[in-house]
């Protein structure tokens, strides 16, 4: 097996494939069993990194490079920001996403292409292995060869079959590279050598000190050394522990099935139940809580430890309250479980643990009681929670923790509509863990909610920078920016949103309203496509296509999309408003009046009065248009001041309409 990448020339086989390469950095060794989740293309990476150092584009970076590389972390003590986020997910409590790992792919393919569009001449780097290679690794490098200029950056991409992920991907932007069949099976000659040379050289890399290894080549040597159910045990719990805290889940699931075949509930349960319980959680984390509730029942067959069937029974209490899908999930098995959980704390003889537990586990109830509407008894239970920590844990003790209800309690203030209190606990909350991204998407969307717009921009900011580049937080922040008027800014949100998440159906609809607002008709009628692909009855997306129908004259067309959006969401008044004046613009005005006495009902906004006055007054009926128009006129908010004059002017002319207003 080789175990160190090429750095100043090629395998002599690849020579061919590579020849005439300007600007060559070196082949990088991306196979998972080497350095891990990002392996090869981290080691391109932190060479990038390490040239620049302290450059603005590095600090910009910082957070997603160290979260992705964290042999970068001895060559960056200035990162506070970044470092800090590390050692919080070193004792994190909750789970990042599974997703989590395109916003690191987004943010690391920014800072390359941006890196490759700086320097003087163009560049080229071989990824090798890559069908050996992490998901995190596949991920990466497909977003590479989505957003770097091949034109200065070219990337050959080495396996002896790309995963189907990249292989549309390969070609414009980088060059496949043939492999012999002694490469495609680096095992195969490891596993040539006997346990002592696995010993050696687990001995060697563990000496070097660097992170990635212990996720690789440090576990893989382990388990062939002379100890595999001692030291291999060992080295694979550590990676699965750093796997798991760093999102990488698909690593986890990897790194515990090896381990479970090394030991049992007999041989060593204390091992035997991390493998299983981390396990368990990356199953659930790639969206798989099936698997991971058959795990659980396997577990309470295998052992009696009190312990483990407290921990078992809260899991799978959550499983059905937050994971299962919605025809699986129940809700009494749930609360069940929960009681289980919280009589097997009961029995923990340390008082103080005790304690701790089952103020946690009881969280659960509160969940429990605010999915059923009660959320003045889930209010409760968060509150006795915090009071008992504040008596059991000393001043600043588990800070995380504690921060963790605070934020439950403040989503139960915002619920029993007290925002004011709500905003008071968030804001205790980022005092206690500063880290804490999603911390910041929440108080934004209260900031944004309650009238202060660049208070919520500055925690979206925020929130952007330490997630790091969450597309709800650049989502979110677009609509904010679209409140103040700024539909350039709010586009630039909405663009960055999906280049991390190309089907974040929202992120479409948002961009397709602004391009149709702009005038922009092609771009909306492109992202309306791209999204009713994803939801083929999104109500707001047919507007979109209606109404870009419309302004090409396409009447019928335009119609029949709007009837699609009133019969699949009657209770979105903009299409019944617009589908009033396309029949207005048809002819059918009784049909216009039927379908805006909808869209008043559901939602009395001025334009819409005005439309249905039109249409009054077009029927022969002045009475009712002069009360529509007064109607208005007095709404709450009022009309901005050219509607307002509008309707001053229909109100006092008899002049027929020559025609209705669409809604926006």
């Amino acid at each position: 097996m080789r175990h160190v990448w090429v750095e100043a020339a090629l395998p002599r086989d690849r020579r061919a494939a590579a020849a005439g390469a300007e600007g060559l950095l070196g082949a990088f060794d991306c196979r998972v069993w080497e350095r891990g989740p990002y392996g090869g293309v981290g080691e391109f990476v932190r060479r990038l990194v390490l040239d620049q150092g302290r450059s603005p584009l590095v600090v910009r970076h910082q957070v997603e490079l160290l979260c992705a590389v964290r042999d970068l972390k001895p060559a960056m003590p200035w990162a506070t920001e970044a470092v800090a986020a590390l050692d919080v997910a070193d004792v994190q409590i909750r789970f990042h996403p599974a997703r989590r790992t395109r916003h690191l792919a987004y943010g690391i393919a920014e800072f390359v292409a941006a890196w490759a569009a700086e320097r003087r001449s163009p560049a080229a780097v071989v990824l090798d292995g890559v069908d050996e290679a992490d998901g995190t690794t596949v991920e990466l490098v497909g977003t590479l060869l989505r957003r770097v200029d091949p034109s200065r950056l070219r990337l050959y991409v080495g396996g002896a079959s790309l995963p189907d992920a990249l292989a549309a991907s390969v070609g414009g932007c980088a060059e496949p590279l043939a492999v012999t069949p002694s490469e495609a099976a680096p095992e195969d000659a490891a596993e040539a050598h006997d346990p002592a040379w696995h010993d050696e050289r687990a001995d060697a890399l563990a000496a070097t000190g660097e992170w990635s290894w212990r996720l690789g080549a440090l576990p893989y040597h382990r388990e062939r050394g002379t100890r595999p159910t001692t030291d291999g045990v060992e080295a694979l719990r550590t990676a699965l522990g750093s796997a798991l805290q760093s999102g990488f889940y698909e690593h986890t699931v990897r790194l515990a099935e090896r381990g479970l075949r090394l030991v049992t509930p007999a041989t060593d349960t204390r091992n035997w139940w991390a493998f299983t319980t981390m396990l368990a959680t990356a199953l659930t984390a790639l969206d798989r809580p099936a698997e991971a509730l058959a795990l659980y029942d396997r577990v309470r067959r295998a052992t009696d430890e009190p312990r483990i069937h407290l921990s078992a029974a809260y899991s799978t209490a959550m499983l059905h309250a937050r994971h299962l899908p919605a025809p699986d999930r129940d809700l009494a098995a749930a609360r069940t479980w929960l009681d289980r959980a919280l009589a097997l704390a009961e029995r923990i003889e340390d008082p103080r643990e005790r304690t701790v537990t089952t103020v946690f586990h009881r969280q659960g109830l509160a969940l429990l009681d605010s999915r059923a509407g009660d959320h003045s008894a889930a209010l409760r239970t968060v509150e006795d929670g915090i009071a008992r920590l504040a008596q059991t844990l000393a001043p600043g003790e588990r800070p995380q923790d504690r921060a963790r209800l605070v934020h439950n309690r403040a989503q139960l203030h915002l619920a029993l509509g007290d925002p004011v209190r709500a905003l008071a606990d968030l804001d205790t909350v980022i005092a206690q863990d500063p880290q804490n991204a999603e911390y910041y998407v929440d108080r934004a969307a209260l900031h944004r909610a309650t009238g202060r717009p660049d208070e919520a921009i500055a925690d979206y900011g925020t929130a952007i920078r330490l997630g790091p580049h969450l597309p709800e937080a650049y989502l979110n922040r677009a609509g904010t920016h679209s409140d103040l008027g700024r539909p350039e800014a709010a586009l630039a949100d909405l663009d960055r949103t999906l280049r991390i998440e190309p089907d974040h159906l929202d992120a479409l609809v948002n961009r397709a309203g602004l391009f149709l607002d702009a005038g922009e008709l092609d771009l909306a009628e492109r992202d309306a496509h791209a999204g009713l692909e994803l939801s083929p009855d999104q109500p707001h997306l047919l507007c979109v296509l209606a109404l870009v129908a419309g302004e090409h004259g396409r009447l019928p067309e335009a119609e029949a999309l709007l009837t699609r959006a009133v019969e699949h969401f009657p209770d979105l008044p903009a299409a019944w408003a617009n589908r009033a004046a396309i029949r207005f613009e048809r002819g059918d005005v009784p049909g216009a009046v039927a379908d805006l006495d909808r869209a008043v009902d559901l939602d009395p906004d001025p334009v819409a009065l005005l439309n249905r006055g039109l249409a009054h007054r077009r029927l022969g009926d002045p009475a009712a248009a002069a009360a529509d128009f007064t109607r208005a006129l007095a709404a709450d908010p009022g009309p901005d001041p050219g509607l307002r004059a509008e309707l001053l002017r229909e109100l006092a002319s008899c002049t027929p309409p020559a025609g209705g207003r669409r809604s926006p």
